[in-house]
């Protein structure tokens, strides 16, 4: 009995971490921060739901879905204390390419049975649940299978350059909200250089109305939000410029009848209430399976990034297997009510938690927000302009706009990831998202590849009066041992950088062994039989040396890479076991101890191997 209740709470600890940060909640000192950081939350969170899901290509009122569904289940399952779940322009963004492929503004929607006696308004939401359902589905199934491991081959340096490329997309779609035009849905490679042209070929059509109002309003809540930034120090939460503008936006609207008066598009009617759950549709799986998987890894891997930052910060560990079956089971419920793709955002989250959030507490505060907007008050937001949205959603980019300064620092500290940067950033921005981060990932293949092959080898030399030894181009002050020559590569030696290695370290001794042998025996007419035989390439690099009397040693090398030596028949009668040393100072400590009574060379060989 003892032993199966301890299964039964390890096992409700694993599936429910809501049980283990419950049982130590303070009331008198975190509720009164949750309230106060739930409400300034939800009112960004609103704001956010109604202009990213213009990115999604669905009205304004399904983006109150997605602030309020996905959280009800995160609450209970998440191990992330502070982040705000909801929506994401850039998963709002690639859901959206996703729906106007399937149901374009202009022309027959996809031949899908679902699609039967539908508007194109409920084709579209039937498109976004479904690709969320199959998100989640995708999302669950990799926490079940423990592959949260997988968020480490997503870099920070291709996170960044495809976040940027996104921002661009983003920035793009938004256009025709902010001038006022008629542009529809583009998707697939080079879609936003074709979005483009749609937008300059009717540029002499932009509503001055919607453009000036866009700009005042980007101006504004760029100013303010500088001044959050500048004393947020001070400032007891930041100040919801987004929210006063929508207020006073939609009053000017109503009371000076924008809508008829200048022919602006509004949000117009907003669903009143919730309505009843769909199912999802197969085919629609089957037509989006190949962007549901990368809509599920980006969701993820921006959210664990986030939420790895306030796990630090304030001490608590997070689980990233947990965090996939947390959001996993979030997008399925959200779906299943109509909301789009969830995730977290970086400037929805820094509000909850600079706001004083302790838990998520705060965030279940912010989704009950959404719900009273949902309920009552949705018909408030009416009169509310379309490019007013528009124009909050192109300021928000700022965050990932500036990443293209990252550009000349890594130029400078390393290249391959510099390439890295670029080439995901170009290649979604030309290819799409979707095969932009396929793109992304090959190039960081790539480097990979490129670093082990050709990893940057070093002569170390030891620095007087220690036992330390390091590149001898690196420091001035620093003494080789006559005669010998420690030879540093950083990388595990393979089939695919062997002949880079051996040419490293001839160049490094000074002459090649092979050549020197062969003058030897032409010189005494004896002809070493063994030469002329195939051998392994590493058996090579090494015989070739001491059979020109060049004593190798090897030092540091792990003890698995040991047996596998032995294992493969590696040593015999000229390479010894002998020739090993735990240490590189053991090593050159012998090799003195040797020389003392020699007057031939030494090479010290250095193998570092990593795996």
């Amino acid at each position: 009995p003892l032993l199966r209740k301890v299964m039964e709470d390890l096992l409700s600890l694993s599936l429910l971490p809501i049980i283990s940060w419950m049982r130590t909640y303070s009331v008198r000192e975190w509720l009164l921060g949750d309230v106060v950081s739930g409400i300034s939350t939800g009112m960004v969170a609103i704001m956010q739901g109604l202009a990213f899901s213009l990115l999604a290509s669905l009205p304004p009122s399904y983006g109150l879905y997605t602030a309020f569904f996905p959280m009800l289940t995160y609450f209970f399952l998440g191990t992330s204390r502070h982040i705000s779940v909801g929506s994401f322009p850039v998963l709002s963004l690639m859901v959206g390419a996703v729906v106007t492929r399937l149901v374009p503004e202009v022309g027959p929607p996809a031949n899908i049975t679902g699609f039967e006696d539908l508007t194109q308004e409920q084709q579209r939401v039937l498109v976004a649940s479904s690709v969320t359902f199959l998100m989640g589905i995708f999302q669950l199934a990799m926490g079940i299978l423990q592959v949260g491991f997988i968020v480490v081959y997503l870099s920070d340096t291709l996170v960044s350059g495809f976040t940027t490329a996104a921002a661009i997309h983003i920035l793009v779609s938004q256009l025709k909200f902010v001038l006022g035009l008629t542009v529809p849905g583009i998707s697939g490679p080079l879609s936003i250089i074709y979005t483009l042209k749609e937008i300059f070929d009717q540029i002499t059509s932009t509503n001055i109305c919607d453009l000036v109002m866009s700009i005042a309003i980007m101006m504004v809540v760029f100013i303010v939000k500088e001044l959050n930034d500048k004393y947020k120090a001070k400032l007891p939460v930041p100040i919801p410029i987004e929210v006063f503008m929508t207020v006073i936006a939609c009053g000017v609207s109503y009371g000076f009848n924008f809508q008829t008066r200048y022919d602006i598009d509004v949000v117009g009617k907003m669903v009143s209430g919730y309505e009843s759950p769909i199912a999802p549709n197969v085919e629609v799986f089957q037509e989006s399976a190949v962007e549901a998987f990368p809509i599920a890894i980006v969701g993820f891997a921006v959210a664990f990034s986030v939420a790895k930052v306030y796990s630090i910060k304030h001490d608590y560990t997070i689980d990233g297997n947990q965090e996939l079956i947390a959001f996993g089971v979030s997008n399925i419920f959200g779906a299943s009510f109509r909301s789009f793709a969830a995730s977290t955002a970086l400037s929805r989250t820094a509000v909850q938690e600079s706001s004083g959030g302790k838990t998520q507490i705060a965030g279940l505060i912010s989704a009950a927000m959404a719900m009273i907007v949902t309920l009552a008050l949705g018909f408030l937001l009416e009169p509310l302009p379309t490019s007013v949205l528009g124009a909050l959603v192109i300021v928000n980019l700022k965050g990932m706009l500036v990443q293209f300064r990252e550009i000349p620092y890594l130029w400078i500290r390393d290249k391959p990831e510099c390439v890295v940067w670029v080439g995901t950033c170009l290649g979604a921005i030309l290819l799409g998202l979707d095969l932009g981060l396929v793109v992304g990932l090959g190039v960081e293949l790539l480097t990979v590849v490129y670093r082990t092959q050709f990893p940057r080898c070093s002569v170390l030399a030891n620095i007087p009066g220690t036992d330390l030894y390091k590149d001898r181009k690196d420091y001035t002050h620093i003494s080789e041992i006559p005669g010998v020559k420690i030879f540093r590569i950083p990388s595990p030696i393979f089939f695919a950088n062997i002949e880079f290695f051996r040419d490293k370290l001839v160049e490094t001794v000074g002459f090649n062994p092979l050549r020197v042998l062969r003058k030897r025996n032409k010189a005494l007419r004896k002809i070493n039989k063994r030469l002329q035989k195939k051998e392994d390439d590493v058996t090579a690099a090494l015989k070739e040396f001491i059979r020109v009397d060049v004593e190798v040693y090897i030092v540091s090398c792990d003890e698995c890479i040991l047996e596998k030596l032995h294992s493969c028949r590696f040593f015999d009668e000229e390479i010894l076991t002998s020739m090993f040393f735990p240490t590189l100072h053991d090593a050159t400590l012998h090799v003195l101890d040797r020389s003392k009574d020699r007057s031939r060379g030494w090479v010290v060989s250095y193998l570092r191997y990593r795996y």
